[in-house]
């Protein structure tokens, strides 16, 4: 069965299929019948071409009939060459089930790989990471293709569905992570976790156990599972987890404007990544779910160069700036010169730093955030992050004590000294761990203070300041040669959160 060359001219508009100002395309559909007797599967075969101005996202009906125990997917599409500076052929896929595929649906919401794999299964008992197992019920199920990038040329792609008959297996028993990781549980203290992770349940090559085991040795105290546009991962993490890295959920919101991840969810929570950051409601309507359950909104990697991965949406929705993504590139020091724009101008949004490591190459925890939390529980931690009683660090080698003092009070990250304009303040951080740097005091007219910290890679360092000078003030940590996870000079190994002063608001 072919679809044919669509373009714009045969799509359909959103309306109950999508969001309000997210254009899909609908494709002709594809009706399987009731077996014969002795007949075990049935396959069909669609193909078709989409054109360079296509939207975002088409549905392929899928009418299933009853009897059916597995659903099978393959699918594939050409990459023609193309010059230099031309986007080539990329398409995304997933699956929704005959309970809807409108935006925000959960219910019908059964698993997306995006272009990480050409094949899905799914079954009453298991399915391929980053789908649902659950029963295959009759109705119109639906296939959804995302057209990514699409060449000069057209992209021709080809879908193969096939349906095993028989009855379903045993079902898939959820086994969420524990809510409590008793042996790193040190009360009100300082914890290190690592918030932008990835495994083969969505665009990454470690498996749980291994991103377990990796977080352990990098020293975390909690992690939280970010998988592109999927909740597969937050239902098996029990099977993985230990009683000293706690482990919390989250969704990696992949957009084509931005990827916020939304972290700290409870277990089972998906949210939909089908708009645009022109569609502001939608935005707005899955960042207050996000909220209601209890989580995070971050904004990802701001400055990243590939084609979807940079923020445009709204920073005042967000909770938390990425500002520091994996070894310190170019990238990162575009976003930290934003974030503290955005602080020069009175929007503080807390700065937090992730590794967003996929594959077994690239470090776990490098870089982390550091965060003084209650306990090491959900609702602590993430009050810790959001209040940004925060800082950011290389590895866990790295120790950093960042407060300042003044008119017999004292302040520490996030926080405010209330005293008068004309209130010496002193200024202190105190660094581990960190040999070959700089330590920087900045406030919002930029650096005011460094010094060289000595071979050892221990110093205290103080300045003072008043607050009829200084609004804020935060420290920077950085290694003039870059070091040892990357070339990029001037590369940051620890930053943290301001401290504001004086008595304004």
């Amino acid at each position: 069965m072919s679809t044919g060359d669509l373009s714009r001219r045969n799509l359909l508009r959103a309306g109950g299929m999508a969001a309000a100002g997210a254009a899909a395309g609908l494709l002709p559909g594809v009706a399987f019948a009731a077996p014969a007797p002795g007949v075990a599967q049935q396959t069909k075969t669609v193909t078709g071409t989409f054109r360079p101005d296509v939207p975002d996202w088409y549905y392929l009906p899928v009418d299933v009939p009853r009897g059916v125990e597995r659903i099978d997917v393959v699918y594939s599409y050409d990459r023609p060459v193309v010059p230099a500076g031309v986007r080539g052929n990329a398409c995304d896929i997933g699956m929704f089930g005959p309970e809807g595929h409108e935006l925000g649906t959960a219910r019908g919401f059964r698993g997306w790989s995006g272009g990480f794999r050409d094949r899905f299964s799914i079954s009453a008992t298991e399915a391929t990471p980053g789908y649902l197992a659950g029963p295959i019920r009759a109705g119109r199920w639906h296939v959804v293709l995302g057209p990514y990038t699409v060449a000069p040329q057209g992209l021709d792609y080809r879908v193969d569905l096939t349906l095993t008959f028989g009855p379903g297996g045993p079902p898939f028993r959820p086994n969420p992570a524990p809510e409590s990781a008793p042996a790193r549980q040190r009360g009100r203290s300082w914890y290190r976790g690592d918030c932008h992770l990835h495994t083969v349940h969505s665009d990454g090559r470690r498996t749980p156990e291994r991103l377990v085991a990796d977080a352990r040795a990098a020293g975390l105290d909690f992690i939280v599972s970010t998988e592109h546009n999927t909740h597969s991962a937050q239902l098996v993490w029990g099977d993985y987890a230990t009683d000293d890295l706690l482990i919390l959920n989250g969704e990696e919101v992949t957009t084509r404007s931005g990827h916020w991840p939304a972290i700290g969810l409870p277990a089972g929570t998906w949210v939909d990544w089908r708009y645009r950051a022109a569609d502001a409601a939608d935005f707005r309507r899955f960042t207050a779910q996000v909220h209601r359950a209890g989580g995070l909104v971050t904004a990802a990697h701001p400055f990243a160069n590939c084609f979807g991965c940079t923020y445009e949406f709204a920073y005042e929705i967000a909770d938390l700036v990425e500002v520091w993504n994996g070894p310190w590139t170019p990238d990162d020091e575009a976003s930290v010169t934003h974030w503290d724009g955005l602080l020069r101008g009175g929007h503080w949004i807390p700065a937090i730093g992730d590794s967003d490591a996929h594959n077994p190459d690239q470090t776990v925890g490098l870089p982390h955030t550091v965060v003084r939390a209650g306990s090491l529980r959900r609702a602590e931690l993430l009050a810790g992050l959001k209040a940004g009683h925060s800082w950011l660090a290389e590895s866990r080698a790295v120790e950093l004590e960042f407060g300042v003092s003044g008119g017999g009070r004292g302040a520490g990250l996030g926080e405010r000294l209330g005293v008068g304009t004309g209130t010496p303040v002193t200024v202190s951080a105190t660094v581990g761990g960190v040999p070959g740097t700089t330590l920087t005091f900045l406030d919002q007219l930029g650096p005011q203070h460094t010094e060289t910290v000595p071979d050892s890679g221990r110093a205290t360092v103080t300045w003072t300041t008043y607050p009829r000078y200084s609004r804020w003030v935060r420290v920077e940590v950085r290694r003039a040669s870059g070091g040892p996870n990357t070339t990029t000079p001037n590369a940051m190994v620890a930053m943290a959160n301001p401290i504001f002063l004086g008595t304004g608001s």
